[in-house]
């Protein structure tokens, strides 16, 4: 049996190949994929050839156990149907629908404990944003929001919207996001920021939060991919402010500005980033209780809302350029899959 693989061949240059699917070995099951997410911000890096080459691409996932070294397959949103078992496999898993972090493909082998039965409270679609709502869930509980803040979110592509819709919980003094495209302002709003700004009008919050009797924001989150908007996030900040970096800037680089509000403010600058979880939280918390988490909040959220562009396989050329080339028309890309 063969599958189609997506695969980045080169700067810009994405590639479709058929493959052999691997022999089904005895404890492993092949799954059909339904649909699969692309990530805007890790794949774009990579499709902009932004990404440190040699660098793992995620040693926690195994079917990313790999580097950053074209051509390779990437992707880590899947879902997809169990449609063959190996012998000592339980007969219960044929027919299961599930979610891997495994890249784009028409069809995969996996072990069972690679995969993550769906709920049947939560979508399909909406299963296919566990990544993205894991990782928001890890950057609102490494900046420990507290009651009356002023919190700041810089980025509402598809992850900062989700980390936003949880802070938007919290019984903040204030809720401002900043993006650079009105389509996310406007999702923001919807799903509880007090304001959502471009970048360009920072100083309407700059003067609010920095006047006579305000000191500054308290927490700020900087999900935008853009370095230079860590710099603006730090213009925000008041004495002792947390500013939690979750984006990866790849190869991107930027002069941070040190020498104002950095040094005499006490600002706090701490990476963010989910394959792991924060150790004062681990006597608690592990992977298996977060996940229980995403998954009452993916039914709750229902972030399918936020899909705007869907493509076959084969159009997976057209996806990325949609996105390197029109990024202010999308919030989420997805491949559908047919049976």
């Amino acid at each position: 049996m063969k599958r189609q693989s997506l695969y980045f061949e080169g700067p810009r240059r994405v590639g479709i190949r058929e493959e052999e699917l691997p022999a089904l070995k005895p404890e492993e099951v092949l799954v059909r994929s339904i649909a699969s997410a692309i990530s805007p911000g890790t794949e774009m890096l990579i499709y902009g050839d932004q990404a440190p080459l040699g660098l793992s691409a995620d040693s926690t996932i195994e079917a990313l156990d790999g580097q950053f070294n074209y051509p390779f397959k990437y992707g880590y949103s899947l879902v997809g149907e169990v449609i063959e078992l190996g012998d000592k496999v339980a007969s219960h898993w044929l027919g299961k629908i599930v979610f891997a972090f495994n890249p784009h493909e028409s069809h995969f082998v996996a072990h069972t404990e690679y995969l993550h039965p769906i709920p049947n409270f939560v979508s399909v679609e909406d299963a296919i944003f566990l990544p993205n709502m894991e990782t928001a869930i890890n950057f609102v509980m490494d900046g420990k929001p507290q009651i009356g803040e002023r919190v700041a979110v810089f980025g509402q592509g598809i992850v900062g919207l989700l980390t936003t819709s949880l802070l938007s919980e919290f019984p903040n003094n204030e809720l401002v996001t900043f993006d650079n495209y009105e389509n996310r302002r406007n999702a923001s709003l919807s799903i509880g920021a007090d304001k959502s700004l471009s970048p360009s009008e920072m100083d309407v919050i700059q003067d609010q939060w920095l006047g006579d009797n305000i000191q500054g924001s308290d927490l700020i989150f900087e999900l935008s991919g853009s370095p230079e908007a860590l710099n603006q996030a730090i213009q925000l900040t008041g004495f002792e402010s947390r500013i939690i970096i979750g984006s990866w800037y790849g190869e991107k680089k930027t002069p941070l500005e040190l020498g104002r509000e950095f040094h005499r403010n006490r600002i706090k600058l701490i990476s963010s980033q989910v394959s792991t979880i924060a150790a004062e939280f681990q006597g608690r918390w592990d992977k298996s209780r977060r996940f229980d988490l995403v998954w009452e909040k993916l039914a709750e959220i229902k972030p399918s809302r936020f899909i705007t562009h869907r493509f076959p396989l084969e159009c997976a050329t057209e996806a990325y350029q949609l996105l390197d080339q029109a990024p202010k028309e999308t919030i989420q890309v997805i491949f559908e899959y047919p049976e």
